[in-house]
C-alpha cells in the first residue's frame, strides 16, 4: 500500500481523493460530529512554541501563494514529498496498535487503527507547523498519505466502492474535527484534553477514567518528545519515533530530573 504511494509521490500525482469516510459503519461502529464545549482555564503546554513568528516572502511568492500555488521552499519539494511519506509510514509502522486495542479496550477494526493513526498523524503536524512554509507544505502530504493508505486498506478489505466513497467522506468531516478538538486540548488543560480524546478516539464510549488519563498523559509526553527532535532533520528524513504507551518513568520528559549535588554542594 504504502510503495503505491510512493510511486506517485515521486510521479507528482498527489490527489487528495473527493470523498473520504463508510470504513466506520463497516466496522460496527458509530462517529458523533457533534462536540461539547468546554469552558475551562488555559494552561500553557509543551507546544506553547508552535506560536513561531512568520516566515518573511517576497512580494512575488505572496502573489503566487495568492493564487493557489506553492512558492519557493528551503528544500525541494521532491525531497519534502518523501520525508512526508516516511513520517506517515512512521505513524503507521512503529505505533503499536495490539497495545492500545488491549489497554485502552478498543474493538480491533479498521475503524479503531484509524483513530489510534489519526492521533499520531495530529501530532506530527503540530509538530511540522512549527517549521514555516516547509513544514505546512509538508503537512499537506502527511495527508493525503493518509488518506491514499485508508482507501486501499478499505479496498483490500472488499468494502463497495459506493460504501467506501460515502465511509471516505465522513471520516474526512471527522478528522478535521478531532484535528480541531485536539488543538483546543494540548493548548488548554488536561480536562479539555481529555474531553477531546473522549470524544474523537474513545468515539464517546470509555467508561474507565483511567483510559483517558493513561491516554492524556501519553499525548503530552508525545508531543514534547517531537519538539526536542531537530526541524532540520525532520524536513529531510520524516524519521520519528514513538514513546511507548506505557513505561515506568513516564513523566521524565516533562519534568526535568533535579540536578545532584555532592557533599561539597557542588
Amino acid at each position: 500500500m504504502l510503495h503505491g504511494i510512493f510511486q506517485r509521490c515521486k510521479t507528482g500525482q498527489f490527489q487528495l481523493p473527493k470523498a473520504c469516510g463508510g470504513l466506520i459503519e463497516a466496522n460496527g461502529a458509530k462517529t458523533h460530529q457533534n462536540r461539547l464545549i468546554y469552558s475551562t482555564s488555559k494552561q500553557l503546554s509543551a507546544k506553547d512554541s508552535v506560536q513561531t513568528s512568520e516566515e518573511k516572502v517576497g512580494p512575488f511568492t505572496r502573489i503566487i501563494e495568492a493564487m493557489g500555488f506553492t512558492g519557493p521552499l528551503k528544500y525541494s519539494r521532491w525531497k519534502i514529498k518523501v520525508a512526508a511519506l516516511r513520517m506517515y509510514t512512521c505513524c503507521v509502522e512503529k505505533t503499536d496498535y495490539e497495545e492500545f486495542f488491549n489497554r485502552c479496550q478498543m474493538p480491533d477494526t479498521l475503524n479503531s487503527w484509524f483513530l489510534v493513526a489519526q492521533l499520531h498523524v495530529w501530532m506530527c503536524l503540530v509538530r511540522m507547523k512549527q517549521e514555516g512554509r516547509a513544514g505546512k507544505y509538508m503537512c499537506r502530504y502527511i495527508v493525503h498519505c493518509m488518506w491514499e493508505d485508508v482507501e486501499q486498506r478499505g479496498k483490500v478489505m472488499g468494502i463497495n466502492s459506493v460504501v467506501l466513497k460515502q465511509d471516505l467522506r465522513s471520516m474526512v468531516e471527522n478528522f478535521y474535527a478531532a484535528l480541531f478538538g485536539y488543538d483546543e486540548g494540548i493548548l488548554s488543560d488536561d480536562h479539555v484534553l481529555a474531553a477531546a480524546l473522549w470524544r474523537n478516539l474513545f468515539n464517546r464510549n470509555c467508561e474507565d477514567p483511567r483510559h483517558l488519563e493513561l491516554l492524556v498523559e501519553y499525548v503530552r509526553k508525545q508531543v514534547q518528545h517531537l519538539d526536542a527532535l531537530s526541524g532540520e532533520d525532520l524536513l529531510l528524513t520524516g524519521e520519528v519515533s514513538w514513546r511507548p504507551l506505557v513505561e515506568s518513568n513516564a513523566r521524565s520528559i516533562l519534568k526535568p530530573l533535579s540536578p545532584v549535588y555532592n557533599d561539597e554542594g557542588l
